[in-house]
């Protein structure tokens, strides 16, 4: 097999995407990716990333690409979580305090800001709605995340969500108080469930 078709099976294997890396990972130079476009068996969809022309683009993996140290947070990870059935029209994002990469400049995007060691906490692996692997965050560090940042939040969502997971019968508190420890937010969080209580 060519180095072309190597390529369209890679892109096969992974749900019609492939990548500049990996795509050298396996030993093929990039430029065969800028051939595959120019017979159209390739779509260019952002830099370093391509689909197969039959798929339909995944703003999420497109949208996680473009930064190792991102997370898919706030209301979009609630939305993974069915814990909001409105479609969002921004996406939120959480990325580290040194990130100067280019989704600060993405109209649609909300980003959020943490230390490098919070990153990664509650971070989990689902599948998009395309049935790409994204990074978002588990419920109690999304539920975080929204009374941290509830000033950013629509009042309804916010409500909705702090009121779904109240009642929720099987939260993982302990979990919760324990984010809220980390982050430093122990005390907001308290006071948000005890009006519920």
């Amino acid at each position: 097999m060519n180095n072309e078709g190597k390529i369209l099976k890679l892109a096969m294997n992974n749900n019609g995407y492939i990548t500049t890396n990996i795509v050298e990972k396996n030993g093929i130079k990039r430029q065969f990716l800028g051939y595959l476009v120019k017979k159209g068996k390739l779509e260019k969809v952002a830099r370093g990333i391509y689909i197969l022309p039959e798929e339909a683009e995944d703003i999420y993996l497109i949208l996680q690409n473009k930064s190792k140290k991102m997370v898919f947070s706030h209301m979009t990870a609630l939305r993974f979580h069915n814990f909001t059935d409105r479609i969002p029209h921004i996406i939120d994002i959480t990325v580290t305090n040194e990130y100067r990469g280019s989704l600060q400049n993405k109209e649609n995007i909300n980003l959020f800001r943490v230390k490098k060691e919070y990153i990664d906490l509650g971070m989990i692996w689902v599948k998009s709605p395309y049935g790409n692997k994204i990074k978002i965050y588990d419920l109690e560090r999304s539920i975080c995340d929204i009374i941290r940042n509830k000033k950013d939040i629509e009042l309804e969502l916010f409500n909705k969500a702090i009121r779904d997971y109240h009642s929720k019968t099987d939260k993982n508190q302990l979990k919760l108080m324990n984010y809220a420890q980390k982050l430093g937010i122990e005390k907001e969080v308290l006071k948000t469930f005890e009006v519920l209580s």
